[in-house]
């Protein structure tokens, strides 16, 4: 997200020269940037930088999965497939879980009765 990719930004020690994005404009911040649209099939360095995302993402579910079992965070990470939404309605939302996200917030409507009002 945005901003993930700014709060990254200012974590740096060193301020990069430019900035390569993937389709992300970066117009809050004053270094110079390029957003490539379709930029992890178009530039190395935004294709691994989407790589170790992935992994740190998937070792972070990981982690997760151990504090909320059950959800098979492990197996999914996160992504809303069949097993994550079977889960999502068996255990009701727990605090990973987006509110603004369609099936969670379903999911906390038929917690509290509210799913004849959709």
């Amino acid at each position: 997200s945005k901003l993930a990719m700014l709060k990254a930004l200012s974590y740096l020690k060193t301020k990069p020269d430019f900035i390569l994005s993937d389709a992300m404009p970066l117009t809050e911040q004053d270094i110079p940037f390029e957003a490539i649209i379709k930029g992890d099939s178009l530039s190395a360095s935004i294709a691994a930088a989407s790589i170790i995302a992935k992994v740190k993402r998937d070792e972070i579910m990981e982690k997760f999965a151990r504090i909320y079992p059950g959800y098979g965070f492990e197996k999914h990470k996160g992504y809303p497939t069949k097993l994550h939404l079977e889960k999502l309605f068996e255990l009701g939302p727990c605090p990973l879980h987006r509110k603004t996200y369609r099936p969670v917030k379903e999911c906390y409507l038929k917690q509290m009765n509210l799913e004849d009002y959709l």
